[in-house]
């Protein structure tokens, strides 16, 4: 399921806000008005940009420039109550974009340029201020617009592009989906998944409920913990103690979804533990020092795809008890440190065409 929290409105789907309300918006402002020449804006923005054809929201403030953020804002408001974007995901989308990522998924420059072009906007994407006005108190009113006969095509474009981004990270081999890369493919799928229901929603929101339908991101990670219980985990640890390193890193990829496995297996999650003596001439108690080097490896590719090291020193009235306690931190840490790492890396990661 979708994270809970925290959740933002993605930046560059804020340029559309459903109609309904913007007219209390336009007659709280106009209240303000002592001038008899005041725009009909002021009064009722609805008035003269319908809502049939008009996304529009008024602001005023001291100054020029507060008065057109506040217009913006106001569209932004009234949308963030319909749809929202997970943080995560935007972030995601949005590094796919800035980094080329994206582009290695589409299949034609058009799309790429649209996509690049909307989501890297540095305003309101579609948006405008249309006028501004002055009163006889200096206070200042803006009104922000928006076509939607130029924003539908728009959105639709990007759903269209999207849809491909996510047709091509599906298709693959048996092999290619049944291992980590294949996870990653589906997670970030979900993503693009996920901004394509938010820019459906302002589709429908400005009127249009000609598109088709279209697939939700719950639908591919169902699918991407689907793959990873079909994926084992080779996990070998030299020098343990009693098993409890092993069982430690063997409860977080099993809370991912993973089962431990031996043999010839494609992944393999090697450690090395050392624990040594430490002298402290200034202190009576024994005192051990605990080193951990573990990575992931895939070896069909020959690749280290996690690492993770870990270090600490404990001391007790006896050298077992010493050791105890150092096997007790790292334990902690490979449940909270490793198992974020583990979740970051599966979640976080973009895949390249």
């Amino acid at each position: 399921m979708l994270r809970k929290s925290p959740w933002i409105l993605f930046p560059l789907i804020l340029v559309v806000i459903s109609c309904a309300g913007f007219g209390s918006s336009g007659n709280t402002a106009g209240s303000y008005i002592f001038s008899a020449d005041a725009p009909v804006w002021v009064v009722s923005v609805s008035a003269e940009f319908p809502q049939e054809r008009y996304v529009a929201a008024t602001g005023f403030a001291s100054s020029r420039e507060m008065a057109q953020e506040n217009a913006l804002a106001a569209l932004t408001a009234f949308f963030g109550q319909t749809v929202q974007v997970d943080t995560v995901v935007a972030s995601s989308y949005q590094q796919a974009i800035t980094n080329g990522v994206m582009d290695g998924w589409l299949d034609t420059v058009e799309m790429r340029s649209s996509v690049r072009t909307f989501a890297l906007a540095d305003e309101l994407f579609g948006v405008e201020i249309r006028d501004v006005w002055l009163d006889s108190r200096g206070i200042y009113y803006a009104v922000a617009v928006m076509e939607k006969a130029r924003a539908i095509p728009l959105y639709n474009e990007l759903i269209t592009a999207n849809n491909n981004v996510i047709n091509n990270l599906l298709n693959m081999t048996p092999n290619e989906k049944y291992s980590l890369n294949g996870v990653i493919r589906y997670r970030f799928a979900a993503a693009v998944a996920d901004i394509n229901a938010s820019y459906r929603d302002i589709v429908v929101l400005l009127g249009d409920r000609s598109s088709n339908a279209i697939a939700t991101g719950d639908l591919f990670r169902l699918e991407a913990q689907n793959i990873i219980r079909e994926i084992p985990i080779g996990i070998n640890v030299s020098n343990d103690r009693h098993e409890r390193i092993y069982n430690a890193f063997a409860r977080n990829f099993a809370a991912h979804g993973f089962e431990a496995a031996t043999g010839d297996v494609r992944y393999v999650f090697n450690v090395n533990v050392n624990l040594t003596p430490v002298d402290l001439p200034a202190n009576p108690n024994p005192f051990v020092r605990l080193e951990i080097a573990a990575n992931l490896y895939d070896t069909t590719l020959g690749l280290v795809l996690l690492p993770y090291t870990f270090n600490t020193r404990e001391g007790a009235i006896n050298r077992s008890e010493a050791e105890n306690r150092s096997i007790l931190a790292a334990e902690r840490n490979i449940n909270e440190e490793f198992g974020r790492m583990l979740s970051d890396y599966l979640n976080s990661l973009i895949p390249r065409n």
